[in-house]
């Protein structure tokens, strides 16, 4: 997993991601982890987008039931 290094940090922020991180029962990493995933999250305009490119992709196939597929691999 790749790491990431913020330099020059007001100490103040430092101080309240701290604080919530304890507020949220987190570690400040966690907390930090936390707010980059939420930042990060697909929107649901980009979401749908990312949906109809799929769509378009694999427009045509045919693809078989995935429940027999399960029973097929079951049996080996």
């Amino acid at each position: 997993m790749a790491q990431i290094l913020v330099r020059d940090v007001d100490a103040s922020m430092v101080e309240r991601l701290k604080v919530q991180a304890r507020r949220h029962g987190r570690s400040l990493q966690g907390e930090v982890k936390v707010i980059l995933i939420e930042a990060t999250d697909l929107s649901l305009r980009e979401a749908n987008a990312v949906s109809a490119q799929w769509q378009k992709r694999l427009a045509g196939r045919g693809f078989r039931d995935s429940a027999q597929l399960i029973r097929e691999d079951r049996r080996r």
